[in-house]
């Protein structure tokens, strides 16, 4: 499989059926910290990916805006 991965960019090819959560450890990336991203759906570490399908790994941002403060009564 295609394994398309985001920051920095680069593209690993994968052998093999796998779980996604195989996938990620045999890339050395922590599941918490990525999006798994198949065509338009997005895919848990638990779902079966194949030899002939394409990933997109996102990091996972949080936060907001640098200057948003919470209003105050």
């Amino acid at each position: 499989m295609k394994v398309l991965l985001r920051n920095p960019r680069r593209e690993v090819d994968v052998a093999g059926n796998r779980r996604v959560k195989d996938v990620l450890r045999d890339l050395a990336i922590l599941p918490e910290t990525v999006l798994v991203i198949r065509g338009d759906d997005l895919i848990t570490a638990d779902q079966m990916v194949a030899d002939t399908d394409t990933i997109e790994l996102r990091p996972v941002m949080s936060g907001g805006s640098p200057g948003a403060r919470p209003s105050t009564p």
